[in-house]
């Protein structure tokens, strides 16, 4: 091997590590500082116990709103997501984790979860995410959109399907202000969507 193809080489060697340490320098950069979540309303009233456990099934969503980046809807609707933040998870399984402790909250049911937890099911409470972001085609506000349906589980058939939603006026286009209405029209939507399947079961 010649002198100027060992400098051919080397100079190739120092070149792929330079890339390398620019893609990886560019995913750093694009990794979220800060992560949040959904909180549960937990101030129920109590009243009767029911003896049913309810499967609360992951949500369906597009993916435009299936990812953990948190939305921005622009007329069109246009997405955009706040760079530098995100949902603690995928959506739907923040979603899905918010329903199951609003149920629990209750404290008037004998079992709920997820699947795989080995419950015996009485019901199931499908859901699709149909608006979850932060509005911005005129007043800023949060805006949160689910569609449930509680089957049951044993014959297969739907109880009841509903629509919930809940829009929030964010003050600001901030992450911070946006999630604090997402988390205030989300609270809104779990309380009624307890109270409507306490009332089916």
């Amino acid at each position: 091997m010649t002198g100027r193809t060992r400098a051919k080489r080397h100079r190739r060697a120092a070149l792929g590590l330079a890339a390398a340490a620019l893609l990886l320098a560019a995913c750093a950069s694009t990794a979220p500082n800060a992560l949040y979540g959904l909180n549960a309303p937990s101030d129920f009233v109590s009243g009767q116990r029911r003896s049913v456990q309810i499967l609360v099934a992951t949500p369906r969503a597009l993916s435009a709103l299936d990812t953990s980046n948190i939305a921005v809807v622009d007329k069109g609707p246009s997405y955009s997501y706040f760079p530098q933040a995100a949902w603690a998870d995928q959506l739907s399984n923040v979603v899905q984790a918010g329903l199951v402790q609003t149920l629990e909250n209750t404290n008037r049911l004998k079992g709920v979860g997820l699947a795989g937890e080995g419950l015996l099911i009485d019901y199931q409470l499908q859901t699709e995410l149909r608006a979850f972001q932060l509005q911005v085609d005129g007043a800023d506000r949060a805006v949160v959109e689910i569609a449930a349906k509680l089957v049951n589980d044993r014959n297969g058939r739907t109880v009841d399907s509903r629509v919930f939603s809940a829009v929030v006026p964010s003050n600001g286009t901030g992450v911070e202000q946006a999630v604090a209405a997402m988390n205030s029209a989300s609270g809104q939507v779990f309380r009624e969507m307890a109270a409507w399947v306490l009332s089916k079961v």
